[in-house]
């Protein structure tokens, strides 16, 4: 008589969990713009959502603990002049988040800590260059301060030092690209054969995990070594629902969850060493179809209560946390769920990468919980890491309007505007104080 081996892993028994109704968001206009994006982003700070918007595109950025209902009338962040397509909030400061557009335009905008009075309207840059939508939006994982957009191809993701990235494309073709030298160091051409949009994401064993469609319509998940890409290293059918599955990689547990747009699950798997190499663990279902997802960094989790996940499941109108947790009876720190995971600091600056340099990301412990840093003002510097590439043909002289900015120009620039954005919040508070008093003499002439 055989006995069934059943595989040990701390994360077997993960199980999801929505959060109770308090805890929601209520009454948000999630947008029901045509796009295979989460529509959502998220930090320890910030709730992001993509909303409807009439004369352009919008989202709205709702404080993480303002749960319930959401006003009417709470401000937006607004500026695109079409739909907004992708939002991405900076890895190395929790109140910049940069957004792309149908308009071909991308927007990095600066988040007070408190709730502005009116829609927030001015971004602190607007970066143009594209000629088509900018559907896919992703900050880099270890450099400070650069932003990579794009407009034709399906899904992008960094490894983790921002070496590499694997991007996926209407042709069928899974590429791994070197960003500085502009190069695809390796491509497979159909790692699923269907015609439907395929992700990718870089595992932390270096591979590639990637969800598609099989020839006949079915989904399919793929994992694959860019060192080989002849055969997959695992290929499993999935169900034959027509809804891209959007990946969520976790690298601390290396945990992969699936959410299909239009889905009502969420199914996780852990990815190792071992054969099969992608084990599936469980599946959380609801009744409601989910028209997007957010995924909380780690830094942002419960660790008191074993959480290793939090999505932010968007409705129709409204935005649900969904829970992770492992079931643990001790109330000590579990070392073995959190090693230690990439914090808020750069590991280089943007000039230390473009020279070619590489850094793993800066690891902080959970032990204490976490903690987000005070507002930090944004400085910008404006450049396309493809002008650093030699040109093709003749350069062209360059115009006293093409010259860059002396260090000492742009931070004076800075401080006129941090001046400017304090007199234009004092006079805000002013107008509803005046507001306020208006109201009390109209109530009292009543």
């Amino acid at each position: 008589m055989s006995r069934r081996v059943v595989r040990q892993s701390k994360f077997r028994h993960v199980f999801g969990q929505a959060a109770k109704a308090d805890q929601a968001y209520e009454d948000i206009r999630v947008s029901k713009v045509t796009w295979d994006s989460s529509f959502c982003a998220v930090n320890p700070k910030f709730l992001a959502i993509i909303v409807e918007a009439g004369g352009g595109g919008a989202f709205i950025v709702l404080p993480l603990a303002k749960t319930g209902r959401v006003d009417k009338n709470y401000p937006l962040v607004t500026g695109h002049t079409a739909p907004v397509l992708d939002i991405d909030w900076c890895p190395h400061n929790d109140n910049v988040i940069a957004s792309a557009s149908d308009d071909t335009t991308i927007m990095v905008w600066q988040i007070p800590d408190y709730t502005p009075m009116r829609n927030i309207t001015e971004p602190i840059i607007t970066l143009e260059g594209h000629s088509k939508r900018v559907g896919i939006l992703s900050w880099h994982p270890t450099a400070r301060n650069v932003l990579l957009s794009a407009d034709v191809i399906h899904s992008v993701c960094w490894n983790s030092n921002g070496s590499l990235l694997a991007t996926t494309c209407k042709d069928k073709t899974l590429r791994i690209i070197d960003p500085r030298k502009g190069q695809v160091v390796a491509e497979r051409f159909a790692a699923h054969e269907g015609m439907r949009p395929m992700r990718a994401v870089f595992t932390r064993q270096g591979h590639i995990f990637t969800t598609g469609f099989t020839r006949m319509s079915q989904r399919e998940l793929g994992l694959w070594d860019p060192n080989n890409f002849e055969e997959p290293v695992a290929l499993q059918e999935m169900d034959t629902s027509n809804g891209v599955l959007l990946p969520f990689y976790d690298p601390d547990s290396s945990i992969v969850y699936l959410c299909g747009k239009g889905d009502s699950s969420i199914r996780y798997f852990e990815i190792t060493d071992e054969p099969p190499f992608v084990h599936y663990l469980n599946t959380f279902s609801s009744k409601e179809p989910q028209r997007g997802m957010g995924f909380m960094p780690k830094r942002g989790l419960d660790v008191s209560k074993c959480e290793i996940a939090r999505f932010y499941k968007l409705h129709e109108r409204k935005c649900e946390p969904i829970i992770m947790t492992v079931p643990r009876k001790s109330d000590l720190f579990q070392d073995d769920l959190y090693p230690d995971t990439p914090g808020p600091e750069p590991a280089l600056e943007a000039d230390e990468w473009l020279s070619g340099q590489d850094a793993e990301p800066v690891l902080i412990s959970l032990r204490d919980g976490y903690v987000p840093p005070k507002h930090r003002e944004l400085r910008v510097t404006k450049r396309n890491i493809l002008d650093v590439r030699p040109p093709s043909g003749p350069r062209r002289s360059q115009s006293a309007s093409d010259a860059p900015l002396s260090q000492h120009t742009l931070e004076t620039l800075l401080e006129e505007i941090k001046a400017l954005r304090e007199r234009v919040q004092a006079q805000e508070q002013r107008i509803t104080a005046l507001e306020n008093m208006l109201c009390e003499l109209v109530d009292g002439t009543d």
